[in-house]
């Protein structure tokens, strides 16, 4: 991997973690449905003049239906679920949550499209699922209030992410990126609409609180989204899905920094336990490859 693609995954992760962050601030104010309404619209009005100015072309009708499936997995259900995160716990906590999105994805691969995993992916799975666990622990005794729905509603996220990848897979292959970007946040838009009307907030937001949504749908979405296809072209999506592994970095920094957000030690401990899962599932650390090399040669 050149060192411009390196340096193109630190900012992708450095920009996915901030998200967290404008979330964290938008989101009691906004309230996640409208916030995200705003999110996935002024990303596909950024994305929609590139999209007819140079890659008309590309558009296949037969494709509208698994974009629209792609916009609420991929986009409208996710982006929800982790706004709605924010309002009980923090940027930093929320994120580490979500960097289990490359275990679920390899599960349901293994289950829906039959990619059987190796049995290092496997014990890098349950690793996972174990840091999982103990961020779970580290907010105390499990309940039907803010923190324990927050947890459920990050699980939901990244079981949707991890479903959504699987079916770009199965129905989207080939599908250029643009495209794939912004139809499926343009239907993310539509579909998000009926909710939207009966949740706009009514009292007054704040100028930090539109200046945050704009930077997410713009900066976060529209932008990330091209250079995150521009990484799947030039170094393959395993390598591309890595930027999971420091998103959680980043936005841990962003919140201590601009929110003093404490950093706990189950945070840390969970971190490091999902980081190393991650690491065996995308197979970056796999003990087995050279084995299974030497008895295909």
């Amino acid at each position: 991997m050149e060192a411009r693609d390196i340096a193109t995954i630190t900012f992708l992760a450095t920009i996915w973690g901030a998200s967290f962050l404008f979330m964290r601030v938008a989101a009691p104010e906004f309230g996640p449905i409208a916030l995200i309404q705003l999110r996935v619209a002024i990303a596909a009005l950024c994305l929609l003049p590139l999209l007819l100015y140079r890659y008309r072309s590309h558009l296949a009708w037969h494709t509208v239906p698994h974009l629209l499936v792609v916009g609420i997995t991929n986009s409208a259900l996710p982006f929800t679920l982790l706004a709605f995160a924010t309002l009980h716990v923090s940027a930093g906590y929320t994120s580490l949550l979500n960097s289990s999105v490359p275990m679920w994805s390899a599960l349901i691969a293994a289950i829906w499209l039959r990619d059987w995993l190796t049995r290092w992916q496997v014990f890098g799975v349950i690793v996972g699922f174990l840091g999982v666990l103990v961020l779970v622990q580290g907010r105390g005794q499990l309940n039907l209030e803010g923190p324990t729905l927050a947890i459920i509603a990050c699980t939901g996220a990244t079981f949707s992410y991890g479903l959504s990848a699987n079916y770009t897979k199965r129905y989207l292959t080939g599908v250029h990126p643009v495209v794939m970007a912004t139809l499926s946040q343009l239907f993310a838009a539509l579909a998000m609409l009926p909710l939207t009307y009966y949740h706009w907030p009514e009292g007054p937001i704040s100028a930090i609180s539109w200046l945050y949504v704009a930077l997410l749908g713009s900066l976060c979405t529209a932008f990330a989204y091209i250079l995150f296809y521009r990484l799947i072209i030039n170094v393959g999506p395993t390598r591309t899905v890595s930027v999971t592994l420091l998103v959680p970095v980043f936005a841990m920094l962003w919140g201590a920094l601009l929110l003093d957000e404490k950093i706990s030690s189950h945070m840390a401990v969970g971190c490091a336990i999902i980081l190393t899962g991650t690491l065996f599932t995308l197979q970056i650390l796999d003990p087995g490859r050279h084995k299974r090399a030497r008895q295909k040669t």
